[in-house]
Parts: structure tokens; sequence; C-alpha cells
């Protein structure tokens, strides 16, 4: 029904953004990799995909047509819903997706949170030919590292709203920033699903 939407950014999360266009603001879920492209800009082009449940109507947005055709796989197996593809699509890069299922990567798979085995075998059985089909497009990546409480607070209300427990969140961030002080919030929140 929708193909895409122009218009201004008027907050975005890692988790979601409004988007304003001709006076109205739309909500709409995005991924890490699609925060990363579009958090810095203030006019943006979201590729969409809607989903009509009983009780909502959701809008799913994302920087590239490749990454919405590959949520689109991904919500097409049995199994994986909406949140399931948009975490994957936070973990991995459009191209590690591509190449986890076509060299049969179960381990790389099921390293994501609500990923079993038997899931992601059924993801690899389903997707492996199609996902041969799928031109990725280059896509924008890399972003300045913002302080580091600021981040780690931001990167823990991002995890927080994907449903993962407040202090195993806080364990992740506080090892990750240790490790590495400079890591930016995408950085921080995928390594911290990783290991969540």
């Amino acid at each position: 029904m929708y193909e895409y939407i122009k218009g201004s950014v008027v907050h975005a999360d890692p988790t979601q953004a409004v988007v304003e266009t001709s006076g109205i603001g739309y909500h709409i879920m995005i991924s890490l990799q699609t925060y990363s492209a579009i958090h810095t800009q203030k006019d943006i082009l979201l590729w969409l995909h809607l989903l009509v449940k009983e009780d909502a109507h959701l809008l799913y947005g994302f920087a590239t047509r490749d990454e919405r055709e590959i949520f689109r796989l991904l919500i097409s197996v049995s199994g994986v819903g909406p949140n399931t593809a948009r975490m994957i699509l936070s973990a991995m890069s459009n191209e590690e997706i591509r190449d986890a299922l076509i060299t049969s990567d179960v381990v790389r798979i099921k390293s994501i949170k609500g990923i079993g085995t038997k899931t992601a075998e059924r993801m690899i059985i389903e997707l492996k030919d199609k996902m041969m089909k799928v031109g990725l497009e280059s896509s924008a990546s890399g972003s300045s590292p913002q302080p580091v409480s600021e981040t780690g607070t931001e990167a823990a209300a991002a995890l927080q709203q994907l449903g993962f427990q407040r202090s195993a969140v806080e364990k992740v961030l506080a090892r990750l920033q240790k490790e590495n002080p400079s890591y930016s919030l995408e950085e921080l929140i995928r390594h911290s699903l990783k290991i969540l």
C-alpha cells in the first residue's frame, strides 16, 4: 500500500523514528541498520512495509530497498515475526545476513536473540535460493562516537525497548564500555545483541 515516505526526521532512536510529511507525523519502526543511515540527517526517504494486525497498523521503515526486501523475506518464514526480523537486521548487515543464509551458517544465525536451531535451519532452507537473487546496494555506515555516558544510556533504553532485562543490559554495556570507551551507539547495541 505504501511504497516510501519522504520527510523530516522529528525524532529517531535505534528502534523507531517519527517522520513528518505534509504536517503529519508518522511513527515508523526501524532497525539499527536504518538508524545508522538516518540519525544524522534532517530530510530522509524510508522504504516502507505496512503490517496490519487486528489491533494496530504498524509501519516499518528501511534506509534501502534491499533491507526492506530482506525484512519481507525474513517474515515469510514461519516462526520469524517482524520484531525478530528487525532484531536480525539490527544485529547483522544486509551482506552478513545474505552470506549467512547462502553459506548455511546456522551458528551465526542462531547467535541472534530469539532464533533457535530449528528456526535458523528453516530460514536457510526457505531463503537460501531467494537470497541469491537479492542484489545488495551499498549501505551507508559509520558514525562519530558520542560521549560514553550518553551513549550508554541511549543504548540501554534501546535494548530495553527490544525486550531485554535492565540488569542484563547494564552488565553487558558496562563490560563493552570498559573494553572500548569509544564505541558509537550503533556499535554498542550491535555488540550487546550478540552477547545478550
